[in-house]
């Protein structure tokens, strides 16, 4: 079993991530997956908050999740879900299925927490065939120097990680999509929420990726 049990994060996440949909997340993750087709690979796929947005041209989810609390949630929401959905375990450093197995790789809110992005994405661009996408919506480091940056370097080092499952605000998540070999096509960067209190995680992008 590949399983990473945090049980207590896994607890406030399935809390918080109703409440994000709500205000605004659950659009954003339906843009992620627009007109996407055929088989996908969606890589920690939490309690299952994604599987209500594929497009009805998707004809499998392979949703790897190795929090076993939350794979339990996902398993649940992949019942209901418009697409066939099979739920896993598995780490993201070591997809499960064939080399070029998968039309596109999807990412939501996972590259934070990822022991190493460099693995992650190595392992996502074997199992996508060339010519296929990686779609990805994630929150990432601040563009700008300043007061947002020093923060978010502060709380990688102390509370941050182990108080939101192993979690990185500050990491370029773009540059290591690029060094694992995809080719960005499209990307937007924003805030989020757009109003109100922010806090050191609130930089995001959203946007694709090919495999050349």
């Amino acid at each position: 079993m590949a399983s990473r049990s945090r049980p207590l994060f896994a607890r406030f996440y399935q809390r918080a991530s109703v409440v994000m949909d709500e205000h605004g997340v659950a659009a954003h993750r339906r843009a992620a997956v627009a007109g996407l087709r055929g088989r996908v690979i969606e890589v920690g796929a939490g309690n299952g908050r994604m599987f209500a947005c594929y497009p009805p041209a998707v004809t499998e989810v392979v949703a790897v999740e190795p929090e076993p609390h939350l794979r339990a949630a996902a398993l649940d929401a992949a019942s209901a879900a418009p697409v066939p959905v099979t739920v896993v375990d598995g780490l993201a450093e070591s997809l499960p299925g064939p080399d070029a197995a998968f039309d596109a790789g999807v990412t939501a809110l996972v590259l934070c927490s990822v022991p190493s992005q460099a693995s992650a994405l190595a392992s996502l661009h074997r199992v996508i065939r060339p010519g296929g996408e990686l779609r990805f919506f994630e929150h990432v480091a601040a563009t700008e120097p300043g007061a947002l940056r020093r923060v978010q370097r502060i709380m990688d080092k102390t509370l941050w990680p182990p108080l939101m499952g192993g979690c990185h605000t500050g990491r370029d998540t773009a540059a290591a999509i690029t060094a694992a070999g995809f080719r960005i096509t499209s990307i937007d960067r924003f805030v989020f929420p757009a109003t109100g209190p922010r806090g050191p995680a609130g930089p995001h992008i959203l946007g694709s990726a090919t495999r050349p």
